[in-house]
């Protein structure tokens, strides 16, 4: 029985934890590359960070693509300031 509880805590545990997203540290187009919180695409009302602005251009040219992806990957994205 004690088993069973402990499971099921576990997988609520990881339930709330993915449900909630983590948040973006790598580039989407140079996975892995560390993301520079100075380069991004504010696309399809996200602002998605990258590590350069060759990958600014790569995610401006097909947005959902990378939003589809990163939304997979359980990346929290942010939403594009608004303007004041």
């Amino acid at each position: 029985m004690k088993t069973v509880l402990l499971i099921a805590a576990l997988l609520l545990v990881a339930t709330i934890a993915f449900a909630e997203g983590v948040p973006q540290t790598t580039c989407p187009v140079m996975k892995g590359s560390p993301i520079n919180k100075s380069s991004y695409a504010d696309v399809e009302g996200y602002r998605i960070y990258t590590c350069c602005g060759g990958c600014n251009r790569a995610i401006q040219a097909n947005p959902a693509k990378f939003i589809e992806q990163m939304q997979a990957d359980g990346i929290e994205l942010e939403k594009t300031p608004v303007a004041e």
